[in-house]
């Protein structure tokens, strides 16, 4: 299945600043991947299925791509699913700080459920560890991590590191840096950051 999704993605080369905060030189063009939601049904099957032998009783995914994801993979399950906002302070050079919230409504709910959590696309991971304290502050038991796409080695690492499963459906060779030892900023390439141009949503809306 994997040169069957790849196709799907609109992928360019550069110097990029990711959320995570770290640079790369790969940046994914990913909102038309939910276009056209039948693409993905194969896909969102085949991950639903590796998350099956998790006994998982909740899917949750951070807004936005993660969240569609995740809502499918949910229904195949037929379990609860859950989603995080992502808040992100005003001042943001360090690593990972972009925080996930989930809705007040839904955090009480969650609580003592075995959760995977579901993104479209794993780089540095930012969304993930976002969602994955968050879901810790819940007081959920997040025991799988799932995307259709993991790239590099960061996600794997983490995963281990937090004794969580890693499911996914394709996997790329990728490599992010810290800004301090980002060979692409030594070669004085310039550094694009589209994660500036995305909306942050407002911390009092998030608990």
């Amino acid at each position: 299945m994997q040169p069957e999704l790849l196709a799907l993605l609109a992928a360019r080369n550069g110097h990029f600043r990711l959320e995570s905060g770290h640079h790369g030189n790969l940046w994914l063009d990913l909102d038309p991947l939910f276009l056209r939601p039948g693409r993905l049904r194969r896909f969102v099957a085949g991950l639903a299925d590796k998350l099956a032998g998790h006994n998982v009783g909740a899917v949750c995914g951070p807004l936005t791509g993660g969240a569609f994801l995740a809502q499918s993979v949910a229904a195949v399950l037929n379990v609860e699913f859950y989603y995080t906002e992502r808040c992100a302070p005003p001042e943001r050079d360090a690593l990972y700080a972009v925080r996930y919230r989930m809705p007040g409504g839904l955090r009480e709910r969650v609580r003592g459920k075995a959760v995977a959590i579901v993104d479209d696309v794993i780089n540095a991971g930012s969304a993930v560890r976002g969602t994955l304290a968050e879901l810790w502050s819940c007081g959920a038991n997040p025991v799988a991590v799932g995307a259709l796409l993991v790239l590099g080695s960061a996600a794997a690492s983490f995963c281990a590191d937090q004794n969580l499963s890693l499911e996914y459906i394709a996997h790329l060779p990728n490599e992010v840096w810290a800004p301090a030892e980002c060979p692409l900023c030594a070669a004085q390439t310039p550094l694009e950051d589209l994660t500036a141009k995305e909306p942050d949503c407002a911390p009092d809306k998030q608990t």
